[in-house]
């Protein structure tokens, strides 16, 4: 009978192992469930968001006052937020990402000239080089070099097998 106890314990321990994984892997759990799987990643001002096929929302909005703001400087490089998050892959199975790009800037000033730090961006979807372009190794323009207003967003797509880390690397204040 130990045996057979055993045997029995073990397949029913495998079978509830199994249905967790089918369902922490699909996003549904037991009994139509949606299950939270997430990541969130916090670098700066920065958010990369790994929700599996969510939409990429606004966050909410956390402006924090840079502290070492030098006196009369009207904007710097973290009054730029970048958000972005996996969307709906292509029809072919790659993967996309859908970039936000924000001016949070708390003077009221419009920021041009941003350059963002994109290693090696590439995208199997094509992008409208106006709105966001590498130009070279770790240097991508974005808006085409033209202000960015304040409070204004502009966002894109991209497809890649991986999401690329994008972080602002220089602006202009106009």
């Amino acid at each position: 009978m130990n045996r057979r106890f055993l045997l029995v314990l073990s397949s029913f321990s495998f079978a509830v192992l199994f249905l967790f994984l089918v369902a922490l892997f699909s996003g549904k759990g037991p009994l139509g469930l949606k299950l939270l799987v997430s990541l969130r990643i916090k670098q700066g001002n920065n958010t990369i968001s790994a929700d599996p096929h969510r939409k990429l929302l606004r966050q909410p909005a956390m402006v924090e006052v840079e502290p070492n703001r030098i006196r009369g400087e009207k904007c710097t490089r973290s009054d730029i937020v970048i958000n972005q998050g996996p969307t709906a892959p292509l029809p072919s199975g790659i993967p996309t990402y859908t970039v936000e790009i924000l001016n949070v800037c708390v003077t009221g000033c419009d920021i041009s000239d941003i350059h963002l730090s994109c290693g090696w961006f590439s995208s199997a979807h094509l992008i409208n080089p106006k709105i966001f372009k590498r130009l070279r190794y770790n240097d991508c323009l974005v808006n085409d070099g033209k202000p960015l207003i304040n409070g204004g967003s502009l966002s894109f797509q991209y497809a890649n097998t991986f999401l690329y880390p994008l972080s602002v690397s220089r602006v202009v204040c106009s």
